[in-house]
């Protein structure tokens, strides 16, 4: 007597088309966590008919090559930088005084770094003057 088994049913599940389903569910996430901007605040500034703005001249402080100091274009000792910076603030409101930092590109970055300690410490808004590419700074 031959007895034969029966071979059993396998299920087989198609998931082919689970990869395309999976890859729109990515897109819609990443889509819409990028239009979901929590930190953005919505204001309707009030406008007016005139508007005044006082322009005030910035006060340049650059640093050559050679590591000298200039505030305007009067040289200062690198250790009366803060105080000669402090006299030069004291004509003028320090809230909206501008300070332009013009530093000399071959030097190092600790020269830029103990310049902006002063004005961090002198609390003064200090920009960096930088050179466009066709060479007009």
């Amino acid at each position: 007597m031959q007895l034969r088994r029966r071979r059993g049913s396998t299920s087989h599940v198609e998931t082919g088309a689970m990869n395309d389903i999976m890859f729109f569910l990515l897109l819609f996430f990443l889509i819409a966590s990028t239009m979901a901007n929590p930190n953005a605040i919505k204001l309707l500034l009030p406008s007016a008919k005139s508007s005044k703005e006082v322009a005030q001249e910035p006060i340049n402080v650059s640093v050559t090559a050679n590591g000298e100091y200039f505030i305007n274009k009067r040289l200062v000792a690198p250790e009366n930088l803060e105080t000669e910076l402090a006299k030069e603030l004291a004509g003028s409101n320090i809230e909206k005084a501008t300070v332009v930092l013009r530093v000399d590109s071959s030097l190092n970055v600790q020269k830029l770094v103990d310049v902006l300690e002063v004005g961090s410490r002198l609390k003064v808004k200090m920009i960096m003057a930088t050179q466009s590419p066709s060479g007009a700074s």
